[in-house]
């Protein structure tokens, strides 16, 4: 008999069957694998090509879905008591280009199921489509579902495909009976299962690279909306969701055109392809408010994705809580009523949300009580009403300019509640109540960031950064600042310019709008102007040069600022994503901030560190490793920082800093190291080729350039920018280009070539891209010598 790759022989039972666009388990064909699944419209595919079925939409995917029925149809003997039934996308009608077949073979315990079973699974996988197939009597598959929520749900979109209807129409029958009977017991569980997939994917709306199938607000949770819905438990499938829904569906079509074969996760490369695909421009409008190189159809793409997931996720939320309380109130009984206590000013706790209180609904309308129920949400981490959202939204008048000292408060309350800020402001924006608050929120709304160290949209991150800074508050003299300070500081992303430059007016409109006075206006224009200067120095200045602290302390002012500004960079990492942070980051700053402070408070300048007095007392050459760091000393010679920053990439070590000096006429260099895949090199190979390399091996040089050249990488055209004031006794070579293994080599051996003397190297590594800086000795070279530098090092790149 014939095997199929991964073929857990026919009649195996997969306990995960079909479900929420489908919830199921593997198949057993591999659709990443070479040749993966092919499209049923293309030559050889169970199904003729035509327009309609190459097409993208609902159309599209029902006549692929009827040209699935038609073949299977033709794979199942007509025997009495079996039936072919479709579940999944396929039970549903709403195939994708290059979706998986979710399959249930039914039978009434009829003989020889098992190479009946082969006989449709072969030809499927033969076709080269992914399959999710199980073999069931109708009882087997209520029992398993039973014990199974995603089974479950998986049954309520059973169709009929082939074979004795009969049998299909008892399971479909069934299995909506047998869940309505029970979802509110199984909800919990489906809940469970639904939050650790969110936990694992994140939240669509908010993601610049989301799974439009897994993350919150995508397409498995509106199945679980539909299974709601269908129990009876909430009206969940409202118009605006099931539009919603279309056109997460046609997205997914356009990815799959665009790629070629099944994926769900939407990342940035396909991001215009796919727009294309949907007929999705970017406004000439909005291009001209943008940067020359954010104008982008997959812009307008994005921003429709997440507010269709918002959609989603909101209806989810509602559902969850319409079924939280039935399944309350079944337990208290019919004559149960819900407490109801006070938790602020005209807000109360009823039945697990919060509403108005009575006397605030027949009082005239506080400008301010759209915030105060905002920021009673946040602290207490409950809910808002719907109906409290929607009576807020059409009531709640407009608050004055500047705002009054209430108002303040609250929102000075809401930004500090921590992890109860991000689902307040997530509702409170879902009505319209933070458009009321905030008229440039709309413009930030969804906006997406072209940077790769980025995980979350413009909005959301600056929400994030504020329920960060909310641990830093204790740390600084005004966390009040601090906060709103968390809160604007990328205000000016998707305008034309640096954003920390244009967004220092918009910032202090805000800051002035909800009342501050003109010196804390001022405070915070100069924290958006500054917020990236203390990360920036950090890793691109040498720390132990005098004129490097002396201008972040004429920068920064007052230790106060200093410590809002420090504070305000840990939070704007946290809420960057996992690359903006590294344990070598956080103790480059702290020490950057340790000498600023201590420069303001005393007028103290570092002084250049001693080297240590092995490197000058043993023997040459020496060699000396510890965990984060590698340093040695050699005759002196020109060549050592190149040849040495060649051996630790031929280790695959890559270089954070690096120093260079000469004393008593040893060549000294310490490198502070990271390994670059996250593996530690052997100790004795590293010092052994470093001993040879410094002796002057040529053996290890030969190794190393034919290592290093074979990982050279292209990139973004590469810039050179000089920065002449910014050292005691050098002037900054600043690289700005693709990151590259061995690119610290091939750099400072150039500049070797070109008879320059490197005293320090700063590596600051940004997602794909690197900004190395080159500590140059002396007072600067003149403009034929820069030309003929900046061609080497770009040549070298």
């Amino acid at each position: 008999m014939r095997n199929a790759p991964g073929d857990p022989g026919p009649g195996a039972v997969d306990p995960a069957v079909g479900g929420v666009d489908g919830v199921s388990g593997s198949g057993p064909t591999d659709p990443a694998a070479p040749g993966g699944p092919v499209d049923p419209a293309a030559p050889g595919g169970p199904v003729d090509g035509s327009a309609a079925v190459d097409g993208i939409g609902a159309a599209a995917r029902e006549t692929r879905a009827a040209a699935y029925d038609s073949w299977l149809a033709t794979l199942l003997p007509d025997r009495p008591g079996v039936a072919l039934v479709a579940v999944g996308g396929l039970g549903r009608r709403q195939c994708a280009p290059h979706g998986d077949l979710d399959l249930v073979l039914l039978h009434d315990g009829v003989p020889g199921i098992d190479e009946l079973a082969a006989s449709v699974w072969y030809p499927v996988w033969d076709a080269k489509l992914g399959l999710d197939h199980s073999v069931r009597t109708v009882g087997e598959a209520l029992s398993v579902a039973l014990d199974d929520v995603k089974v479950s749900l998986g049954l309520l979109d059973a169709r009929y495909v082939a074979g004795d209807r009969r049998l299909a129409e008892e399971l479909a029958r069934t299995a909506l009976d047998q869940w309505r009977r029970t979802a509110l017991r199984q909800l919990p569980a489906l809940r469970e299962v639904t939050e650790s997939r969110w936990q694992a994917h994140g939240e669509l709306a908010f993601l610049l690279e989301g799974d439009l199938k897994e993350a919150a607000g995508g397409l498995r949770d509106v199945g679980i909306l539909r299974a709601i819905a269908t129990a009876g438990l909430t009206d969940a499938l409202r118009p605006a969701v099931t539009a919603a829904h279309l056109r997460l569906l046609d997205v997914r079509d356009a990815l799959h055109r665009q790629v070629g074969r099944r994926v769900d996760r939407l990342v940035a490369q396909e991001r215009d392809g796919v727009a294309r695909l949907l007929g999705l421009r970017q406004p000439p409008s909005d291009a001209a408010q943008r940067p020359a190189a954010v104008g982008h159809d997959g812009d307008v793409l994005l921003r429709r994705v997440a507010g269709d997931a918002r959609t989603v996720s909101h209806a989810l939320d509602d559902a969850w809580r319409a079924a939280d309380r039935l399944r309350v109130r079944r337990r208290r009984g019919v004559d149960g009523r819900p407490i109801r206590r006070p938790v602020a000013r005209d807000v109360v706790e009823h039945d697990g949300e919060l509403v108005l209180a009575r006397t605030a609904i027949g009082a005239r309308p506080d400008p301010v009580l759209s915030l105060r129920v905002a920021a009673a949400a946040a602290t207490t981490r409950l809910p808002i009403a719907r109906a409290t959202c929607e009576w807020l939204a059409a009531y709640c008048p407009p608050l004055p300019s500047p705002w009054p000292p209430e108002a303040r408060a609250a929102l000075v309350t809401l930004l500090g509640s921590g992890p109860g800020l991000v689902p307040a402001w997530e509702t409170c924006d879902r009505y319209g109540l933070v458009d009321a608050w905030l008229p440039e929120w709309p413009r930030l709304r969804s906006l997406p960031q072209h940077n790769p160290v980025h995980r979350y949209t413009v909005d959301r991150h600056l929400v994030q950064a504020a329920a960060e800074a909310s641990r830093y508050a204790r740390e600084v003299d005004r966390p009040d600042l601090l906060l709103i300070g968390a809160f604007l500081h990328d205000i000016g992303k998707g305008i034309a310019g640096d954003h920390s430059t244009v967004g220092v007016p918009l910032a202090e409109a805000v800051a002035a709008r909800i009342g501050l006075s003109p010196a804390e206006v001022a405070l915070i224009g100069t924290l958006v102007r500054l917020h990236l200067l203390l990360p920036d120095v950090a890793t691109r200045r040498d720390l132990d040069d005098p004129v490097t602290i002396t201008r972040v302390a004429e920068a920064v002012g007052d230790p106060s600022t200093l410590d809002l500004l420090h504070a305000l960079v840990r939070a704007d990492a946290a809420a960057t994503g996992p690359a903006a942070w590294s344990d070598w980051k956080g103790r480059l700053v702290a020490g950057l901030v340790e000498r600023v402070r201590t420069a303001l408070d005393t007028g103290a300048l570092p002084a250049p560190p001693a080297p240590d007095p092995a490197l000058l007392a043993e023997p040459l050459p020496v060699v000396q490793l510890t965990e984060d760091t590698v340093a040695v000393a050699a005759a002196d010679r020109r060549g050592l920082l190149a040849t040495v920053a060649g051996c630790l990439a031929l280790h695959r070590l890559e270089v954070v800093s690096a120093d260079a000096a000469t004393v008593d006429g040893r060549a000294l260099v310490t490198c502070r190291v990271q390994p670059r895949y996250g593996l530690s090199p052997d100790p004795v190979a590293l010092t052994a080729d470093l001993r040879r390399a410094l002796a002057g091996d040529v053996s290890v040089t030969q190794r190393l350039r034919g290592r290093t050249l074979a990982a050279r990488a292209d990139g973004a055209a590469p810039r050179v920018v000089w920065h002449r004031d910014a050292a005691t006794d050098a002037v900054v070579l600043e690289l700005r280009a693709a990151d590259a293994a061995g690119l610290l080599y091939r750099v400072a051996s150039a500049l070797d070539a070109a008879g320059v003397e490197v005293r320090a190297a700063r590596i600051s590594t940004l997602g794909g891209d690197v900004v190395d800086a080159f500590y140059l000795v002396g007072r600067g070279p003149d403009d034929d010598t820069r030309r003929r530098l900046e061609a080497a090092v770009l040549a070298a790149v």
